[in-house]
């Protein structure tokens, strides 16, 4: 992998940008296990971990263009592992995954904030542009479509008038806002998320959210690890909730059903009952 967190990116369109999914369809999630039409990518029978040990199996999803499927579950349930597996970092305990139309030669991703070295002499603008750098020519340098890329994702990432500002002296935000610059300039159809709104504001909780509603109705599929559960049920068309060692996806109001979340251990049965009472009403858009 790259400086950044590239996986190295597929040919694109001129302009970089794939076209919006038509909105009627965007509305409501596809329906689907393994093998759904149109999936970028999907799973059967896929069991996640680490040295052959599985945190979790029989897991079935699929994830296509304009999607955001949230995945939630307990610590240790195997959130992270399973974005990992998907970047190609571990291998699958069994099962397998599938890239119906190949899989993409670059896959956007953002980690834990905690990762970056504040004290690296470096600007937001320099943390962006490392998105940028696969396929970039020789000795690095970024093309004129590149650079647009990346103040695109400034501008995007609402840290534009910011961009010069070296590393150690942003906020927690403005850092998280760099690292989703960072991921908007990869221009992958498949971006990762994990834990994106970790140590944020409400204020920028609510502008990145909003990043992630372009991403999607750019055509561009989202997986994001989340704690927040009414975010999932707010803003995601699909879920994925792991625990126990099993794994339920579907529409967020079937997949985190409260008696799905105590089943798989992420709620207490104490607590399920104020979650019922507490979910938004049916309606509730997708990011």
């Amino acid at each position: 992998m790259a400086p950044g967190g590239t996986v190295p990116a597929a040919p694109r369109a001129p302009g970089g940008r794939r076209p919006a999914p038509d909105r009627a369809g965007a509305a409501a999630p596809r329906a689907g296990g393994a093998g759904a039409a149109g999936a970028i990518v999907s799973a059967s029978g896929l069991a996640i971990g680490h040295r052959g040990r599985a945190l979790a199996s029989d897991i079935a999803f699929s994830v296509a263009a304009g999607d955001t499927l949230a995945v939630l579950g307990h610590n240790g349930s195997g959130k992270s592992t399973l974005l990992k597996t998907l970047l190609g970092l571990l291998p699958p305990v069994a099962g397998r995954l599938e890239w119906p139309g190949g899989r993409p030669r670059e896959i956007g991703w953002l980690g834990p904030a905690d990762g970056v070295d504040r004290l690296f002499p470096a600007r937001a603008r320099d943390l962006a542009a490392m998105g940028a750098w696969g396929g970039s020519g020789p000795f690095g340098r970024l093309d004129a479509r590149r650079r647009r890329l990346v103040d695109d994702a400034l501008r995007r990432a609402g840290i534009a008038d910011i961009a010069d500002l070296p590393l150690r002296k942003l906020s927690s935000g403005q850092l998280q806002r760099a690292l989703f610059a960072r991921a908007m300039a990869q221009d992958a159809p498949l971006a990762l998320l994990d834990e994106p709104f970790a140590a944020v504001d409400q204020a920028t909780e609510a502008a990145l959210t909003e990043t992630i509603r372009e991403w999607a109705a750019d055509g561009r599929a989202v997986v994001l690890v989340l704690h927040d559960l009414s975010a999932a049920l707010r803003h995601c068309g699909k879920a994925l909730l792991l625990g126990r060692g099993r794994a339920r996806f579907g529409p967020p109001r079937e997949a985190l059903a409260p008696e799905r979340l105590v089943e798989h251990g992420y709620l207490s049965p104490g607590r399920s009952e104020w979650i019922a009472g507490a979910r938004p009403a049916r309606g509730g858009g997708r990011a």
